[in-house]
């Protein structure tokens, strides 16, 4: 007899395997979602410093930070770097934000294909309908970082 662990389930996948599997997909999605809100910052300081730079005369010397070193250029050498960079920022943000929309349908997938039930979810979704339902399949809890 297996112990609970080891129950087989679906297509061959223990408990273990289908809790680790949904682990590593909600790391995937936050992930992204880090990654995407770090990307979205730096757009905006983009945006920032360019509308400051647009008002300033052409050949005035600014500085600027390319790779840990800080270099003197004029405004009108930076700014159409900037812009581009800003443009460039904008394109993987929208790309960022497919792949994040598609890990949350993936997720939801597999939480559908395994029937996974997160504690607090479960429970506010019985408030709400004002119903009690019984406790079937399975039930995972993640445990606060």
């Amino acid at each position: 007899m297996a112990s609970d662990g080891k129950k087989q389930k679906g297509k061959g996948k223990t408990n273990e395997e289908i809790f680790n599997g949904f682990q590593m997909l909600r790391a995937e999605q936050r992930q992204l979602a880090s990654k995407l809100s770090e990307l979205e910052l730096e757009q905006h300081e983009h945006k920032l410093v360019i509308d400051t730079l647009k008002e300033v005369d052409g050949d005035r010397k600014c500085f600027r930070m390319i790779g840990g070193v800080l270099c003197e250029r004029t405004v009108k050498d930076v700014l159409p770097v900037l812009i581009t960079n800003k443009e460039q920022l904008g394109n993987v943000i929208s790309t960022l934000s497919e792949q994040l929309s598609k890990k949350g349908v993936e997720l939801n997938e597999y939480k559908e294909k395994y029937n996974i039930r997160l504690r607090g979810q479960d429970e506010a979704a019985t408030e709400a309908e004002g119903e009690q339902k019984p406790r079937t399949g399975n039930v995972l809890v993640e445990q606060p970082m």
